[in-house]
Protein backbone atom coordinates (compact mmCIF):
# COMPACT_ATOMS: atom_id res chain seq x y z
CA UNK A 1 0.00 0.00 0.00
CA UNK A 2 1.10 3.61 -0.39
CA UNK A 3 3.29 4.69 2.48
CA UNK A 4 4.56 1.17 3.24
CA UNK A 5 7.60 0.91 1.02
CA UNK A 6 10.56 -0.22 3.14
CA UNK A 7 12.89 -0.06 0.14
CA UNK A 8 12.83 3.73 0.06
CA UNK A 9 11.08 6.20 -2.17
CA UNK A 10 13.69 6.59 -4.90
CA UNK A 11 15.11 3.07 -4.95
CA UNK A 12 13.97 0.20 -7.18
CA UNK A 13 11.26 -1.43 -5.13
CA UNK A 14 9.30 -4.64 -5.05
CA UNK A 15 5.53 -4.21 -5.05
CA UNK A 16 3.45 -5.37 -2.12
CA UNK A 17 2.05 -8.53 -3.68
CA UNK A 18 -1.49 -9.71 -3.04
CA UNK A 19 -1.56 -13.14 -1.40
CA UNK A 20 -2.65 -16.08 -3.51
CA UNK A 21 -6.38 -16.02 -3.99
CA UNK A 22 -6.61 -12.29 -3.34
CA UNK A 23 -6.05 -10.73 -6.70
CA UNK A 24 -7.11 -7.37 -7.99
CA UNK A 25 -5.72 -3.92 -8.23
CA UNK A 26 -3.07 -2.93 -5.74
CA UNK A 27 -1.17 0.17 -4.76
CA UNK A 28 2.52 0.96 -4.64
CA UNK A 29 4.25 2.59 -1.70
CA UNK A 30 6.14 5.85 -1.43
CA UNK A 31 7.64 6.20 2.02
CA UNK A 32 11.31 6.21 2.92
CA UNK A 33 13.93 8.65 4.07
CA UNK A 34 14.72 11.36 1.53
CA UNK A 35 18.35 12.27 1.13
CA UNK A 36 20.08 15.59 0.68
CA UNK A 37 21.54 16.36 -2.72
CA UNK A 38 24.60 18.38 -3.58
CA UNK A 39 23.64 21.10 -6.01
CA UNK A 40 25.02 20.81 -9.52
CA UNK A 41 23.92 24.19 -10.87
CA UNK A 42 24.23 25.16 -14.51
CA UNK A 43 26.04 28.34 -15.52
CA UNK A 44 22.94 30.41 -16.30
CA UNK A 45 21.37 33.70 -15.31
CA UNK A 46 19.24 31.71 -12.86
CA UNK A 47 22.24 30.43 -10.89
CA UNK A 48 21.28 32.24 -7.67
CA UNK A 49 17.68 31.04 -7.78
CA UNK A 50 18.80 27.50 -8.55
CA UNK A 51 21.23 27.42 -5.63
CA UNK A 52 18.51 28.74 -3.33
CA UNK A 53 16.15 25.96 -4.42
CA UNK A 54 18.71 23.22 -3.87
CA UNK A 55 19.56 24.71 -0.47
CA UNK A 56 15.88 24.85 0.42
CA UNK A 57 15.50 21.23 -0.66
CA UNK A 58 18.33 20.14 1.60
CA UNK A 59 16.96 22.14 4.55
CA UNK A 60 13.51 20.63 4.02
CA UNK A 61 15.02 17.15 4.32
CA UNK A 62 16.78 17.91 7.56
CA UNK A 63 14.21 19.57 9.79
CA UNK A 64 10.48 19.55 10.45
CA UNK A 65 10.94 22.87 12.28
CA UNK A 66 12.26 24.42 9.07
CA UNK A 67 9.32 23.05 7.11
CA UNK A 68 6.87 24.46 9.64
CA UNK A 69 8.47 27.91 9.29
CA UNK A 70 8.42 27.77 5.51
CA UNK A 71 4.74 26.91 5.13
CA UNK A 72 3.24 30.05 6.72
CA UNK A 73 5.82 32.18 4.91
CA UNK A 74 4.38 31.06 1.56
CA UNK A 75 6.73 28.35 0.32
CA UNK A 76 4.09 26.85 -2.00
CA UNK A 77 3.33 30.10 -3.90
CA UNK A 78 7.06 30.83 -4.04
CA UNK A 79 7.73 27.44 -5.61
CA UNK A 80 4.86 27.97 -8.05
CA UNK A 81 6.51 31.22 -9.17
CA UNK A 82 9.66 29.29 -10.15
CA UNK A 83 7.85 26.99 -12.55
CA UNK A 84 8.98 28.86 -15.67
CA UNK A 85 12.66 29.10 -14.79
CA UNK A 86 14.85 26.64 -12.86
CA UNK A 87 12.63 23.60 -13.26
CA UNK A 88 14.91 20.75 -12.23
CA UNK A 89 15.98 22.47 -9.00
CA UNK A 90 12.34 23.33 -8.30
CA UNK A 91 11.38 19.70 -8.82
CA UNK A 92 14.06 18.60 -6.38
CA UNK A 93 12.99 21.06 -3.65
CA UNK A 94 9.33 20.20 -4.16
CA UNK A 95 10.00 16.45 -4.01
CA UNK A 96 11.70 16.87 -0.64
CA UNK A 97 8.74 18.84 0.66
CA UNK A 98 6.29 16.20 -0.55
CA UNK A 99 8.14 13.40 1.25
CA UNK A 100 7.79 15.02 4.67
CA UNK A 101 5.73 12.96 7.11
CA UNK A 102 3.32 15.85 7.60
CA UNK A 103 2.87 16.35 3.85
CA UNK A 104 -0.55 14.65 3.47
CA UNK A 105 -2.14 16.84 6.14
CA UNK A 106 -0.27 20.13 5.88
CA UNK A 107 1.47 20.43 2.52
CA UNK A 108 -0.21 18.46 -0.26
CA UNK A 109 -3.64 20.14 0.13
CA UNK A 110 -1.91 23.47 -0.54
CA UNK A 111 -0.09 22.02 -3.54
CA UNK A 112 -3.33 20.66 -4.98
CA UNK A 113 -4.98 24.04 -4.45
CA UNK A 114 -2.29 25.75 -6.51
CA UNK A 115 -1.47 25.61 -10.22
CA UNK A 116 1.46 23.25 -9.63
CA UNK A 117 -0.34 19.99 -10.53
CA UNK A 118 -1.35 21.31 -13.97
CA UNK A 119 2.19 22.55 -14.55
CA UNK A 120 3.63 19.18 -13.49
CA UNK A 121 1.44 17.37 -16.01
CA UNK A 122 2.44 19.84 -18.73
CA UNK A 123 6.11 19.09 -17.99
CA UNK A 124 5.41 15.38 -18.43
CA UNK A 125 3.80 15.83 -21.85
CA UNK A 126 5.82 13.82 -24.38
CA UNK A 127 7.35 15.65 -27.29
CA UNK A 128 10.49 17.51 -28.37
CA UNK A 129 10.25 19.90 -25.40
CA UNK A 130 10.31 17.09 -22.81
CA UNK A 131 13.38 17.55 -20.58
CA UNK A 132 14.36 14.15 -19.10
CA UNK A 133 15.93 15.57 -15.93
CA UNK A 134 12.95 17.82 -15.23
CA UNK A 135 10.51 15.02 -16.06
CA UNK A 136 12.19 12.65 -13.59
CA UNK A 137 11.89 15.15 -10.72
CA UNK A 138 8.26 16.00 -11.40
CA UNK A 139 7.25 12.40 -12.04
CA UNK A 140 8.47 11.61 -8.52
CA UNK A 141 6.62 14.67 -7.20
CA UNK A 142 3.44 13.39 -8.83
CA UNK A 143 4.06 9.94 -7.36
CA UNK A 144 4.31 11.33 -3.82
CA UNK A 145 1.09 13.32 -4.29
CA UNK A 146 -0.76 10.27 -5.64
CA UNK A 147 0.44 8.09 -2.77
CA UNK A 148 -0.89 10.60 -0.25
CA UNK A 149 -4.40 9.90 -1.60
CA UNK A 150 -5.44 13.42 -0.63
CA UNK A 151 -7.38 14.09 -3.84
CA UNK A 152 -6.38 11.82 -6.72
CA UNK A 153 -9.74 12.43 -8.38
CA UNK A 154 -8.54 15.98 -9.04
CA UNK A 155 -5.42 14.71 -10.81
CA UNK A 156 -7.54 12.35 -12.90
CA UNK A 157 -9.84 15.16 -13.96
CA UNK A 158 -6.73 17.18 -14.91
CA UNK A 159 -5.86 14.38 -17.36
CA UNK A 160 -3.13 12.62 -15.38
CA UNK A 161 -3.99 9.19 -16.80
CA UNK A 162 -3.89 10.28 -20.42
CA UNK A 163 -0.67 12.28 -19.92
CA UNK A 164 1.09 9.38 -18.21
CA UNK A 165 -0.27 6.90 -20.77
CA UNK A 166 1.13 8.97 -23.63
CA UNK A 167 4.43 9.29 -21.80
CA UNK A 168 4.53 5.49 -21.45
CA UNK A 169 4.13 5.17 -25.22
CA UNK A 170 6.86 7.75 -25.75
CA UNK A 171 9.28 5.93 -23.41
CA UNK A 172 8.71 2.67 -25.29
CA UNK A 173 9.40 4.53 -28.54
CA UNK A 174 12.67 5.82 -27.11
CA UNK A 175 13.69 2.23 -26.29
CA UNK A 176 12.93 1.15 -29.85
CA UNK A 177 15.04 4.04 -31.18
CA UNK A 178 17.86 3.04 -28.79
CA UNK A 179 17.57 6.42 -27.07
CA UNK A 180 17.40 4.76 -23.68
CA UNK A 181 20.32 6.20 -21.69
CA UNK A 182 19.11 6.69 -18.12
CA UNK A 183 15.56 5.92 -19.18
CA UNK A 184 14.89 3.69 -16.16
CA UNK A 185 15.08 6.80 -13.95
CA UNK A 186 11.86 8.06 -15.53
CA UNK A 187 10.23 4.69 -16.19
CA UNK A 188 9.98 3.81 -12.49
CA UNK A 189 7.91 6.80 -11.25
CA UNK A 190 5.73 6.76 -14.39
CA UNK A 191 4.86 3.08 -13.83
CA UNK A 192 4.11 3.73 -10.15
CA UNK A 193 1.91 6.74 -10.89
CA UNK A 194 -0.16 4.81 -13.41
CA UNK A 195 -0.44 1.74 -11.17
CA UNK A 196 -1.70 3.73 -8.22
CA UNK A 197 -4.09 5.93 -10.19
CA UNK A 198 -5.74 2.81 -11.62
CA UNK A 199 -6.77 1.78 -8.09
CA UNK A 200 -8.82 4.94 -7.64
CA UNK A 201 -12.64 4.72 -7.74
CA UNK A 202 -12.60 7.99 -9.70
CA UNK A 203 -11.05 6.15 -12.66
CA UNK A 204 -14.32 4.34 -13.32
CA UNK A 205 -16.47 7.29 -12.25
CA UNK A 206 -15.01 9.62 -14.88
CA UNK A 207 -14.29 6.93 -17.46
CA UNK A 208 -10.59 7.35 -16.84
CA UNK A 209 -9.63 3.84 -17.87
CA UNK A 210 -11.06 4.56 -21.32
CA UNK A 211 -8.13 6.94 -21.73
CA UNK A 212 -5.77 3.94 -21.53
CA UNK A 213 -7.93 1.42 -23.40
CA UNK A 214 -5.54 1.01 -26.27
CA UNK A 215 -3.52 -2.03 -27.40
CA UNK A 216 -0.52 0.27 -27.68
CA UNK A 217 -0.41 0.65 -23.90
CA UNK A 218 0.04 -3.11 -23.43
CA UNK A 219 2.52 -3.35 -26.32
CA UNK A 220 4.54 -0.43 -24.93
CA UNK A 221 4.55 -1.93 -21.46
CA UNK A 222 6.06 -5.14 -22.82
CA UNK A 223 8.74 -3.18 -24.68
CA UNK A 224 9.63 -1.55 -21.36
CA UNK A 225 9.56 -4.91 -19.54
CA UNK A 226 12.11 -6.30 -22.01
CA UNK A 227 14.20 -3.15 -21.57
CA UNK A 228 14.13 -3.48 -17.77
CA UNK A 229 14.95 -7.19 -17.99
CA UNK A 230 18.19 -6.22 -19.73
CA UNK A 231 19.05 -2.99 -17.91
CA UNK A 232 17.42 -3.04 -14.46
CA UNK A 233 15.70 -6.35 -13.58
CA UNK A 234 14.91 -5.09 -10.07
CA UNK A 235 12.35 -2.74 -11.65
CA UNK A 236 10.45 -5.52 -13.45
CA UNK A 237 7.89 -5.78 -10.61
CA UNK A 238 6.93 -2.14 -11.20
CA UNK A 239 5.87 -2.92 -14.78
CA UNK A 240 4.17 -6.18 -13.84
CA UNK A 241 2.22 -4.45 -11.08
CA UNK A 242 0.87 -2.02 -13.66
CA UNK A 243 -0.02 -4.94 -15.93
CA UNK A 244 -1.85 -6.55 -12.99
CA UNK A 245 -3.85 -3.40 -12.36
CA UNK A 246 -4.67 -3.03 -16.05
CA UNK A 247 -5.93 -6.60 -16.42
CA UNK A 248 -7.61 -7.08 -13.02
CA UNK A 249 -11.05 -5.84 -14.07
CA UNK A 250 -10.61 -5.26 -17.78
CA UNK A 251 -11.47 -7.91 -20.39
CA UNK A 252 -10.18 -5.55 -23.09
CA UNK A 253 -6.65 -5.48 -21.69
CA UNK A 254 -6.75 -9.27 -21.27
CA UNK A 255 -7.81 -9.50 -24.91
CA UNK A 256 -4.86 -7.32 -25.89
CA UNK A 257 -2.47 -9.68 -24.12
CA UNK A 258 -3.85 -12.58 -26.13
CA UNK A 259 -4.20 -10.85 -29.50
CA UNK A 260 -0.64 -9.53 -29.33
CA UNK A 261 0.71 -13.05 -28.48
CA UNK A 262 2.26 -11.81 -25.25
CA UNK A 263 1.60 -14.85 -23.05
CA UNK A 264 4.86 -16.58 -24.00
CA UNK A 265 7.01 -13.45 -23.38
CA UNK A 266 5.25 -13.16 -20.02
CA UNK A 267 6.06 -16.79 -19.15
CA UNK A 268 9.72 -16.16 -19.98
CA UNK A 269 9.89 -13.83 -16.96
CA UNK A 270 8.97 -16.59 -14.48
CA UNK A 271 12.57 -17.60 -13.62
CA UNK A 272 13.67 -14.04 -12.78
CA UNK A 273 12.61 -14.06 -9.12
CA UNK A 274 9.84 -15.26 -6.82
CA UNK A 275 8.26 -11.80 -6.73
CA UNK A 276 8.25 -11.61 -10.53
CA UNK A 277 6.83 -15.15 -10.72
CA UNK A 278 3.94 -14.27 -8.40
CA UNK A 279 3.06 -11.18 -10.42
CA UNK A 280 3.26 -13.04 -13.76
CA UNK A 281 0.97 -15.78 -12.39
CA UNK A 282 -1.41 -13.17 -10.97
CA UNK A 283 -1.73 -11.51 -14.38
CA UNK A 284 -2.40 -14.91 -15.96
CA UNK A 285 -5.10 -15.54 -13.32
CA UNK A 286 -6.66 -12.21 -14.29
CA UNK A 287 -6.89 -13.49 -17.86
CA UNK A 288 -8.11 -17.00 -17.00
CA UNK A 289 -10.86 -15.84 -14.68
CA UNK A 290 -12.50 -13.95 -17.55
CA UNK A 291 -13.94 -17.30 -18.69
CA UNK A 292 -13.73 -20.18 -21.18
CA UNK A 293 -13.07 -18.02 -24.25
CA UNK A 294 -9.94 -16.60 -22.63
CA UNK A 295 -8.74 -19.98 -21.37
CA UNK A 296 -9.18 -21.34 -24.88
CA UNK A 297 -6.37 -19.01 -26.00
CA UNK A 298 -4.11 -19.98 -23.10
CA UNK A 299 -3.78 -23.64 -24.11
CA UNK A 300 -2.40 -25.53 -26.03
CA UNK A 301 0.91 -23.77 -25.66
CA UNK A 302 3.77 -23.47 -23.17
CA UNK A 303 1.58 -22.48 -20.21
CA UNK A 304 0.97 -25.94 -18.75
CA UNK A 305 4.62 -27.01 -18.84
CA UNK A 306 5.58 -23.66 -17.26
CA UNK A 307 3.09 -24.24 -14.45
CA UNK A 308 4.45 -27.74 -13.84
CA UNK A 309 7.88 -26.12 -13.48
CA UNK A 310 6.58 -23.60 -10.93
CA UNK A 311 5.16 -26.45 -8.84
CA UNK A 312 8.78 -27.44 -8.22
CA UNK A 313 9.44 -24.05 -6.57
CA UNK A 314 9.93 -23.99 -2.80
CA UNK A 315 8.23 -20.60 -2.37
CA UNK A 316 4.69 -21.21 -1.08
CA UNK A 317 3.30 -18.00 -2.60
CA UNK A 318 4.53 -18.94 -6.07
CA UNK A 319 3.11 -22.45 -5.72
CA UNK A 320 -0.16 -21.12 -4.28
CA UNK A 321 -0.64 -18.76 -7.22
CA UNK A 322 0.14 -21.63 -9.62
CA UNK A 323 -2.52 -23.76 -7.92
CA UNK A 324 -5.08 -21.00 -8.29
CA UNK A 325 -4.32 -20.62 -12.00
CA UNK A 326 -4.55 -24.37 -12.55
CA UNK A 327 -7.90 -24.47 -10.77
CA UNK A 328 -9.27 -21.79 -13.11
CA UNK A 329 -7.92 -23.59 -16.17
CA UNK A 330 -9.42 -26.93 -15.07
CA UNK A 331 -12.75 -25.24 -14.37
CA UNK A 332 -13.08 -23.60 -17.76
CA UNK A 333 -11.23 -26.18 -19.89
CA UNK A 334 -11.44 -29.70 -18.39
CA UNK A 335 -9.22 -31.10 -21.14
CA UNK A 336 -6.32 -29.20 -19.55
CA UNK A 337 -6.81 -31.35 -16.44
CA UNK A 338 -6.39 -34.47 -18.57
CA UNK A 339 -3.18 -33.11 -20.06
CA UNK A 340 -2.01 -32.25 -16.52
CA UNK A 341 -2.54 -35.87 -15.43
CA UNK A 342 -0.74 -37.20 -18.49
CA UNK A 343 2.27 -34.99 -17.71
CA UNK A 344 2.69 -36.35 -14.15
CA UNK A 345 0.88 -33.42 -12.57
CA UNK A 346 -0.26 -35.45 -9.55
CA UNK A 347 3.35 -36.30 -8.72
CA UNK A 348 4.22 -32.61 -8.87
CA UNK A 349 1.41 -31.88 -6.38
CA UNK A 350 2.49 -34.58 -3.91
CA UNK A 351 5.52 -32.65 -2.72
CA UNK A 352 3.19 -29.95 -1.32
CA UNK A 353 0.60 -32.20 0.34
CA UNK A 354 2.06 -31.71 3.82
CA UNK A 355 2.57 -27.95 3.62
CA UNK A 356 0.03 -26.31 5.93
CA UNK A 357 -0.48 -23.24 3.74
CA UNK A 358 -1.05 -25.30 0.59
CA UNK A 359 -2.53 -28.66 1.50
CA UNK A 360 -6.20 -27.65 1.22
CA UNK A 361 -5.67 -26.17 -2.23
CA UNK A 362 -3.52 -29.12 -3.31
CA UNK A 363 -6.28 -31.54 -2.25
CA UNK A 364 -8.95 -29.47 -4.04
CA UNK A 365 -6.89 -29.41 -7.25
CA UNK A 366 -6.26 -33.14 -7.07
CA UNK A 367 -10.01 -33.76 -6.80
CA UNK A 368 -10.77 -31.43 -9.70
CA UNK A 369 -8.12 -33.07 -11.89
CA UNK A 370 -9.37 -36.57 -11.15
CA UNK A 371 -13.12 -36.07 -10.96
CA UNK A 372 -13.87 -32.73 -12.58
Amino acid sequence: MCGLDPWGSRDPAVPVVSPAGNRGKGERGSSGQPSSRLAAPRDTADLHQELCLYTLGNLIVESEAVRMQLLPQGIVPALSACIQTVLEALGYALSQLLQAKEAPEKIIPSILGSTLPQHMLQLLQPGPKLNPGVAVEFAWCLHYIICSQVNNALLITHGALSTLGLLLLDLAGAVQRSEDAGLELLVCPVLRCLSNLLTEPAVDAVGGQMELRDERVVASLFILLQFLLQKQPSLLPEGLWLLNNLTANSPSFCTSLLSLDLIEPLLQLLPVSNVVSILVLTVLCNVAEKGPAYCWHLWPGPLLSSLLDTLAFSDTEVVGQSLELLQLLFLYRPEIAQAFLQQSGLQALKRHEEEAQLQDRVHALQQTALHG
